[in-house]
C-alpha cells in the first residue's frame, strides 16, 4: 500500500507546475510592463524632440504642427493607460505567484514530514525486529 506521502506526490507535483506556470506569467508581465513603459518614454521623447524643432513660417503649418502635437499627447494618455493596466496585471501576476508558490512549498513541507515520519517508524520497526530476534538468539542459563 502506498504511504501517505506517495498518495500526496501528484498533487505536489500538480502544485509546482502551477508554481512554474505562475513564474512564467509573472515573468512575461514583467516584460509587458517594461515594453510599454518603454514605449512611452519614448514617445515623450519624440514629442519633446518634435515640439523643440523650429516650425515653418505659415499659419498652416503651425495648426498642422499643433495638431500633430495633441495626437502626440493622445498617444501618450493612451500609453499611460496601458502601463496602468499593465502595472496592475504584473500586480496580479505577482499575486497569483505567490499563492502558487506558497501552495507548493506547504505541499511539499507536508510529504516532507510524512517521509520523515515513515521513516522514523520504518527505523522503530526494524529495530523492534533486531530486539526481538537478539531476544531468540540468545542461549538461556539453563542451555549453557
Amino acid at each position: 500500500m502506498p504511504s501517505r506521502a506517495d498518495r500526496l506526490q501528484p498533487v505536489v507535483n500538480l502544485a509546482a507546475e502551477k508554481a512554474e506556470d505562475a513564474t512564467r506569467a509573472l515573468a512575461t508581465q514583467q516584460r509587458a510592463l517594461a515594453d510599454a513603459e518603454h514605449q512611452l518614454v519614448e514617445l515623450r521623447r519624440y514629442r519633446n524632440e518634435y515640439a523643440e524643432m523650429p516650425s515653418g513660417i505659415g499659419v498652416s503649418a503651425l495648426l498642422n504642427r499643433q495638431q500633430f502635437l495633441q495626437k502626440i499627447d493622445m498617444a501618450i494618455v493612451q500609453q499611460l493607460g496601458e502601463v496602468q493596466r499593465r502595472e496592475r496585471a504584473l500586480e496580479r501576476a505577482r499575486e497569483d505567484w505567490t499563492a502558487a508558490r506558497g501552495r507548493a512549498k506547504a505541499l511539499d513541507s507536508v510529504t516532507t514530514k510524512y517521509r520523515e515520519q515513515e521513516r522514523k517508524s520504518q527505523d522503530r520497526r526494524e529495530q523492534e525486529q533486531a530486539d526481538e530476534r537478539s531476544q531468540h538468539r540468545r542461549p538461556t542459563r539453563s542451555d549453557a
